[in-house]
């Protein structure tokens, strides 16, 4: 069966606007987190790895009469930079019809409901849905095929991508916009700190010092498309195929990992198995990699059981754009098909001494892949996992 590619890239994020700005930030390996600006937010720990104000979005602040809110700007603003990216002019000729869009959210546009903006126009009071992104890419698009929004917590665009993949191959769609996207919300840090779980900090997963995460905003958006119909439209480019993936879960606590790793090893492998990939030729991991206790050891020491050791590079992302929820499975995604496409793996940025638990290796310089595959983890509250193998493409 033709290969599944990933043919356009938009992404937002603490690192600016668009891929080349994300790029150029992966490999400066620097970031902070902010405070958030958000009224009543008394929480101790009230920051988070926020959009620069300089690179929100300046498209319109509703759609058909609805506002939007943070989360639907976002992607709204980073499947326009897809769509541009894998051809626009070829795409718009397309039968509407035949292009399907996934976007998951964890939040939605919680600002609107939440009372609140960090920054633009004040809140309307007028009525607005809670979930409305995918609707809102497809609207923009005029695709008339199934538009969905899948939010099982933080590996919900994981799923997404595997769902856009199945209806391409099934015939369903000749096209899917998919990713994730997640705005700053006061209600789901002022649960996290509620639940202890908030680095004081920053995010540095697999740190000995570690406390908990931090969360991240903005939206990572693909096309995907099979290669036959990248080729044929004439698509610029394919950065990566999406060639395995692995669903499990663990049917073991609303919020804790199963400790001995065994159904997040059970998705790796099936994820690898599905893409004809021998552990050996991996070329780097971007992993869950939280910064929370338990996760952080648990995924460390599955990566080293499956993977038959510990020197596969680890590309450390949330220790640079914080925790992204429900967008986390597509930032990772996103940032697999860079790697692949360049060549290279950008250095981790420093999260100091390394927790002896997490033995995986976090290289700081930057290096050529070794290697035609990329895996990824994403795993959730309730023990919903996910792993993607990507793999090296060209048309």
């Amino acid at each position: 069966m033709d290969d599944v590619v990933i043919t356009g890239l938009g992404v937002l994020s603490c690192l600016g606007s668009g891929v080349e700005a994300y790029w150029k930030g992966l490999h400066a390996a620097r970031s902070a987190p902010r405070r958030i600006p958000a009224p009543n937010a008394d929480m101790p720990y009230p920051s988070m790895y926020l959009v620069p104000d300089e690179d929100l979005p300046a498209g319109p602040a509703e759609q058909d009469g609805l506002p939007l809110g943070r989360g639907s700007q976002f992607a709204l603003e980073a499947a326009r930079q897809a769509v541009a990216d894998a051809g626009a002019d070829s795409l718009a000729a397309l039968d509407p019809a035949r292009v399907a869009v996934s976007i998951s959210t964890g939040m939605g546009d919680a600002d609107l409901h939440e009372g609140w903006r960090p920054a633009g126009p004040a809140v309307t009071d007028r009525w607005a849905p809670a979930f409305p992104a995918a609707a809102v890419v497809a609207g923009w698009f005029g695709a008339e095929g199934p538009s969905t929004s899948i939010s099982n917590a933080c590996s919900a665009s994981g799923y997404a991508l595997t769902v856009a993949a199945d209806q391409i191959r099934s015939g369903e769609a000749d096209v899917v916009i998919v990713g994730g996207t997640e705005a700053c919300s006061r209600v789901a840090m002022a649960c996290f700190n509620r639940l202890g779980a908030m680095d004081p900090e920053r995010c540095r997963p697999f740190a000995t010092g570690r406390r908990g995460t931090l969360f991240g905003e903005g939206a990572a958006v693909m096309v995907v498309e099979s290669a036959e119909h990248a080729r044929r439209r004439g698509a610029p480019r394919a950065y990566a195929a999406l060639a395995g993936s692995g669903w499990s879960c663990d049917a073991y606590h609303a919020t804790a990992p199963e400790p001995t790793g065994a159904e997040i090893g059970r998705g790796m492998r099936q994820a690898l198995e599905e893409a004809g990939a021998d552990p050996s030729d991996v070329a780097f991991v971007v992993p869950h990699g939280t910064g929370t206790e338990l996760n952080d050891v648990v995924e460390s020491e599955t990566l080293a059981t499956v993977l038959g050791g510990t020197t596969t590079p680890v590309y450390n992302l949330k220790a640079l754009v914080g925790h992204t929820g429900s967008a986390a499975g597509a930032f990772g995604a996103l940032t697999s098909a860079l790697l692949l496409h360049h060549g290279t793996v950008p250095g981790n940025v420093d999260i100091g001494e390394q927790d002896p638990r997490c033995t995986v290796s976090l290289p700081t310089a930057a290096a050529p892949t070794r290697g035609r595959f990329g895996l990824v983890n994403a795993y959730a509250f309730g023990g919903n996992n996910i792993s993607l193998v990507l793999q090296e493409a060209r048309l």
